[in-house]
């Protein structure tokens, strides 16, 4: 249950001087949000209780909130007292913090604001807007809301927990001689289940000593056996229950949030320690954050996602496949970070339809002549086709020897080489001894021909008139939305915790970004002529003025001042004058 919320009805207001223009920032943010179907703005909401504030409302405030650089749910709920384009689309209504934030770390306004993504792009088709059917995809790296020195490294919670693994072992065979525990699996034993169940038999084992101890007379020769061995027990006990298993639980619990990464904030558990460019203490620091990557048409951001690598090579795939938009789109652009030959296999593969404009990554350096010239570069061998052979700098035989595959650790992805060696009997003894390596095995080369291919056809679309002007395109659609997100909006860190919150944070940060380039495109061009029009009719008497003094002075100088004089004033004067028209 909602609030009633409508915009643009007729009100009896006290004060009509409370209105914005009809061309402010404000207005365009409101009807664009009112363009949202309804169903979609609206989530589900108790039936008791006091009705909700409005979905669209909230994405209002919020959105216009972030367009003057304020991210704080105390600054915004000040901005709802203070500003007046905030009061207009709040109608007039008091809002806590803690509802803005509330709403802004809910799942519904995660899924409100992926949406409006779509329907902005909608509105963009409708205006004809989209940039020659390209969608250009690149990524930026933010730092998180997380603390800096909170890290837990991978490579450091694998190596304990194996050796905690080991003293679990130890202590279960140790159980095992006293004949407390049964019997058990020892990978079970090597779980924290497994210790629980180790724990609880040792503490029943403890129990049954301590009613047999209360039966014994109270003073035996040489002491009771049975106290012995439960003061043993207990010690076991204890190192079970106050150091294996919470341990044990702590480890486990990191490999589930580790979920493939290499690291993670304590305080944020889904953000990553990475290299950022803002380097301050310029040491290379690792710092908690996550990869934003965007796709943009017309520098309009039509699409984003946040992942934990700290490299774009893995993110093309499942950055295209949560994109709704993509069908609008038949060019895909991306820069040489993006250039594999998996993500090129894989568009080959699931998206037949579409061009892509993505350079490998040595593109640029097999341009250049000092690579071209370079002797030892497998490209730049002689090459005889017909008996697949290849010829050295030094003149070196290289013969097809055998097929060999290996296996992509970071993509899974099996890749077919061709394996060249060097034939031991060459037409001179020098060249039989270039043949062979420091260690005397024969040299040996590997030709991939499917990425051959693959980077061929990629140097020829990109190298076609048509390629040439896509790909340049990239640096000033893609480019300058990060920059304004960083330096124009001050977006260098986020503001909440969790993916799904940043999601949404950023989410609002970018549907901003646009709804702000949609409204100066928009009224810019009037603004631009009016303000040109009135620097025309300023400068224009001030001109004319400077005109007619300089006209004057020059026909009064002849009988009022020496040569001399006039002569260096009027050159100062005529100096001015021209830098004025020039200005």
């Amino acid at each position: 249950m909602y609030q009633n919320y409508t915009t643009g009805q007729t009100a009896l207001t006290l004060n009509l001087d409370f209105t914005i223009p009809n061309n402010h920032l404000a207005n365009t943010i409101s009807c664009f949000v009112d363009s949202i179907p309804e169903d979609v703005l609206l989530g589900d909401t108790a039936k008791t209780g006091r009705p909700a504030y409005h979905p669209a409302m909230m994405l209002k405030i919020l959105l216009f909130a972030y367009s003057r650089r304020v991210f704080s749910g105390r600054k915004i709920e000040l901005m709802l007292e203070e500003n007046l384009p905030m009061m207009v689309l709040a109608e007039h209504q008091k809002i806590s913090y803690h509802t803005i934030n509330n709403f802004r770390s809910s799942d519904h306004a995660n899924e409100l604001v992926k949406k409006s993504f779509l329907y902005f792009t909608n509105l963009l088709e409708a205006e004809g807007l989209i940039n020659e059917g390209a969608i250009f995809i690149d990524g930026t790296k933010i730092e998180a809301d997380a603390n800096r020195y909170t890290f837990v490294w991978r490579k450091a919670a694998e190596k304990f927990h194996e050796k905690l693994k080991g003293q679990a072992v130890e202590l279960y065979d140790e159980l095992i001689a006293k004949e407390v525990v049964k019997a058990m699996a020892q990978e079970k034993v090597q779980t924290s289940q497994g210790l629980e169940e180790l724990a609880q038999e040792t503490e029943d084992e403890i129990e049954k000593l301590t009613k047999e101890i209360e039966q014994e007379p109270k003073a035996i020769p040489g002491g009771s056996l049975r106290k012995a061995r439960r003061r043993g027990l207990k010690k076991l006990l204890h190192r079970l229950k106050k150091d294996y298993v919470p341990r044990m639980k702590k480890y486990e619990e990191a490999e589930e949030i580790f979920a493939g990464r290499n690291s993670y904030s304590k305080t944020d558990h889904d953000a990553t320690f990475m290299h950022m460019k803002e380097d301050h203490m310029k040491n290379g620091q690792l710092k908690p954050g996550c990869n934003i990557q965007a796709a943009t048409t017309d520098q309009y951001v039509v699409g984003f996602a946040l992942y934990p690598n700290p490299t774009d090579f893995k993110t093309l795939e499942p950055f295209l496949k949560q994109m709704p938009i993509l069908d609008k789109f038949d060019k895909i652009v991306a820069d040489a970070g993006y250039g594999s030959e998996y993500n090129y296999s894989m568009l080959e593969e699931e998206y037949p339809d579409k061009k892509y404009y993505i350079p490998y990554t040595m593109y640029e350096k097999e341009k250049t002549r000092k690579y071209r010239n370079d002797p030892t570069k497998l490209a730049n061998w002689f090459y005889d086709e017909k008996d697949d052979y290849y010829l050295d700098q030094n003149g070196v035989r290289f013969n097809f020897k055998y097929y060999s595959q290996r296996k992509d650790r970071s993509t899974g992805q099996v890749r077919d080489f061709k394996v060249y060696e060097a034939d031991e009997f060459q037409l001179t003894p020098e060249l039989e001894r270039l043949a062979k390596t420091k260690s005397g095995r024969q040299r040996q080369v590997r030709y991939n021909p499917n990425w051959q291919y693959l980077k061929e056809k990629a140097k020829e679309v990109l190298q076609s008139p048509e390629g040439r002007h896509i790909y340049s395109m990239r640096k000033y659609d893609v480019e300058p939305i990060f920059v304004h997100l960083k330096n124009v909006f001050g977006m260098r860190r986020t503001h909440l915790r969790g993916k799904k919150k940043v999601e949404t944070d950023v989410g609002i940060a970018f549907m901003m970004m646009n709804l702000s380039k949609y409204w100066n495109r928009r009224w810019s061009k009037d603004q631009f002529s009016l303000f040109k029009n009135k620097n025309r009719e300023k400068k224009r008497p001030i001109k004319l003025k400077l005109r007619v003094e300089l006209i004057v002075f020059r026909y009064l100088r002849v009988g009022y001042f020496p040569d001399t004089f006039c002569l260096t004033t009027v050159k100062t004067f005529s100096i001015f004058v021209d830098l004025f028209n020039y200005s």
